[in-house]
């Protein structure tokens, strides 16, 4: 092979690797979310979700870990095969990782749903203070090219249905120890959960920035019966 051809070729592999880590989508953490989302954060953050990681520390939750045949003592906010399912982005760019816990990514928080921010988040900036300014609006479809995640009930059911014969398609190891066959609690219905503020956060009134196709399936019933927030938020 000359010298020539070598060079063509290095360099094309150079620009794949800095091309892909550009697009690369990348979590953030929920801090930049909340600077404008602030309703929906206070609101989150009395959640069941907000709280995950709590849920793996020695001496919480014990009878329902006992049930799931987990020890109550033990500490399992280090255990790779329980963390995944209490932070965002395990095992993912910017998400969270052991060896550095960002606050802002433990518990189950915005990217866990809407996906990792790093590529919309500027968007929602962006075309928030071009509508303040002369009401001009964005497609909502610039959003979901960039990244954000408008159905997300897969990345729920990745882990509330994890489990041997639950039906779901993409089940693997390790498998949640919560699952109806230890108690019927477990059960997971993404359509009742997903209405459910003490699960996700309550939902407020957006001044409609972003428009059209796609829409998350309960958009407009929430925003039928959304709360007004304390600001004027950006897009859910």
């Amino acid at each position: 092979m000359s010298h020539r051809m070598t060079f063509v070729l290095a360099a094309a592999a150079l620009f794949a690797v800095i091309s892909g880590s550009a697009t690369a989508q990348s979590f953030e953490g929920r801090k930049k979310c909340s600077s404008c989302h602030k309703s929906q954060a206070e609101s989150w953050g009395e959640t069941a979700h907000a709280k995950a990681m709590d849920s793996l520390k020695p001496g919480t939750k014990e009878e329902a870990k006992k049930k799931a045949k987990l020890d109550p003592k033990k500490d399992y906010t280090k255990d790779k095969d329980c963390v995944g399912c209490h932070v965002d982005g395990w095992g993912k760019e910017g998400g969270y990782t052991l060896d550095d816990p960002s606050k802002f990514l433990t518990g189950v928080g915005c990217e866990s749903c809407h996906g990792p921010g790093s590529k919309y988040r500027g968007m929602h900036r962006k075309a928030g203070a071009a509508f303040e300014k002369s009401k001009k609006t964005a497609p909502r479809q610039s959003l979901a090219d960039a990244g954000q995640d408008f159905a997300f009930e897969e990345s729920c059911n990745a882990c509330h249905m994890n489990y041997e014969g639950s039906g779901w398609k993409g089940v693997k190891k390790p498998y949640t120890p919560y699952h109806p066959g230890v108690d019927k609690k477990y059960t997971f219905n993404f359509d009742k959960y997903v209405k459910d503020a003490k699960a996700m956060h309550e939902h407020y009134k957006l001044d409609g920035t972003f428009t059209g196709d796609p829409k998350f399936k309960y958009h407009d019933d929430f925003q039928a019966t959304a709360k007004v927030g304390k600001k004027t938020e950006v897009e859910d």
